[in-house]
């Protein structure tokens, strides 16, 4: 099997990120979807009923059935009491505010993200007279919120009701959210009223942003505690000029600035450092192998391996992004899906998230000789190629073998599959029955298939590294900074 990569440090409650870092983040207020705000309106033509102390008040009635039994004239006494809860419940609602006289809000704390857990405010305002309970329930999918949206709010004139409700992504993509219907109640709950409130929108729901916060933080820290600490560079670090200083023992000849000497009539030494403008594409496979869902750590919802792989392209985006690389996406199942041509600053970064959002798993094989034909075209200079995808247990070459050749010559293609954590159990696992004994041995040959295919890339100049899908964001930012120390560009 191909190495596997050394896990990153984890972090704890990284503090806030300043301009002084140095870091290029997309605020995420720039994510947020806008508030709403709209007036409430009667749900339907008949908006009122009858609140639960309404029936009690009738339950009360009944006490006149008893002497009824003897005399019939009590029955006119239960009338009269009937009579009477009615016009009790329409003077309660009578006193209930108009459908008009509310203003409902709804605001959103944090951009929604795949698996990113996150809250949602609804602010109700009582613009009538009298203060009243309410019961909320808004219109959210279950993509967003697994379950009912609902709130109990007290709302009094001048102090608006607030409540808030949380969610967790579980699709990227598109949502759209709906009305907010309000069933309205005076303190005697007597009567009600239900008023709608027209704030439907549609929030695009991002890959985990937070994730790739987490990683880039890590970067920056590190890169911190080297200047802080004036470490001397490693060879063969980068061979970028950076700036000019005295020679020292122990510099090569090859860095002296023989130009510069001749001028100060002492040696002067070239500085370098890790390239830095260059160009790194991902291409992320959405075929049908890269729709089967993996449990997350902690119990969670299960995420396609597409979700991975599209949280591990941003992350890469961001870090590549903050070391002054060019960053290019290429999304792709029997069509291009996303294509965004290779480039930096803030507001690449904001364009690579909004395409990776839209990133749809299809399925079908994915047409491998599309995506290199299409990053043969568009980037002509050598760059770095990471291809997040998957291999078909076939016995036929993988046509995303075949795909990544074709970029070898011209391109370093790092080849990242995402391995399967059951089959490699169930390879490893001491069969106890004939028919266990079978099952381990096809997965033993598929296991050792996939090892072949990723040996042979690696003999045609091919970095692979296969790792499980909750550490892919990891293993991807380690082999990507691995390759800048090294200067394989």
């Amino acid at each position: 099997m191909s190495a596997k990569p050394q896990p990153l440090i984890p972090l704890e409650a990284p503090p806030p990120l300043t301009a002084a870092s140095g870091a290029l983040f997309v605020s995420p207020t720039s994510f947020l979807p806008l508030a709403m705000a709209a007036r409430g309106r009667p749900a339907n033509r008949l908006a009122f009923g009858f609140g639960p102390r309404f029936y009690l008040l009738l339950f009360f009635g009944l006490v006149w059935l008893a002497p009824a039994w003897w005399d019939r004239r009590f029955l006119f006494g239960m009338f009269l009491w009937d009579l009477f809860v009615l016009g009790v419940w329409c003077a309660d609602l009578a006193g209930i505010p108009r459908a008009r006289d509310f203003e409902v809000l709804r605001m959103w704390k944090r951009p929604p993200s795949l698996s990113s857990r996150s809250e949602i405010d609804v602010e109700v305002r009582n613009h009538g007279r009298t203060p009243v309970r309410i019961q909320l329930v808004d219109d959210v999918p279950a993509a967003l919120c697994p379950a009912p949206a609902e709130l109990e709010l007290l709302a009094a004139p001048g102090r608006p009701g607030k409540g808030s409700y949380p969610i967790f992504p579980i699709e990227r993509g598109d949502a759209r959210i709906g009305k907010i219907s309000l069933r309205v109640e005076s303190r005697f709950r007597i009567a009600e009223r239900w008023v709608t409130a027209e704030v439907a929108q549609t929030v695009r729901v991002y890959p985990n942003l937070e994730e790739a916060r987490r990683q880039t933080i890590f970067l920056i820290r590190s890169r911190q505690v080297e200047l802080e600490k004036r470490l001397k560079r490693r060879r063969g670090q980068g061979r970028e000029f950076e700036s000019l200083r005295e020679y020292r023992q122990g510099d090569e000849m090859r860095d002296i600035c023989w130009t510069a000497s001749a001028r100060r009539r002492s040696l002067v030494t070239k500085v370098h450092q890790i390239e830095r403008s260059q160009a790194v594409w991902t291409i992320v496979d959405a075929g049908r192998l890269l729709r089967a869902r993996v449990a997350q750590p902690g119990g969670e919802a299960a995420l396609e391996k597409l979700d991975y792989a599209v949280n591990a392209a941003l992350t890469l985006a961001h870090v590549a992004l903050f070391s002054g690389d060019r960053v290019g996406l290429i999304a792709y199942g029997r069509r291009l899906q996303q294509r965004l041509n290779a480039a930096r600053g803030t507001p690449q970064l904001r364009q690579l998230a909004e395409s990776l959002a839209q990133v749809r798993s299809e399925p079908f094989e994915g047409d491998h000789a599309l995506a290199a034909e299409e990053l043969l075209r568009v980037q002509k200079r050598r760059g770095l190629v990471v291809w997040l995808t998957d291999l078909a247990e076939t016995s036929a070459m993988p046509e995303v073998i075949e795909g990544a050749l074709r970029l070898a010559p011209r391109h370093l293609v790092l080849f990242v599959v995402l391995a399967q954590p059951d089959l490699e159990r169930l390879a490893a696992a001491t069969p106890a029955t004939q028919a266990e004994m079978y099952r381990s041995a096809a997965a033993q040959q598929m296991v050792h298939r996939r090892d072949l295919l990723l040996r042979g890339l690696r003999q045609q100049g091919v970095l692979t590294v296969e790792v499980e899908p909750g550490r892919l964001s990891t293993a991807v930012i380690n082999h990507y900074l691995e390759i800048k120390e090294r200067s394989l560009l």
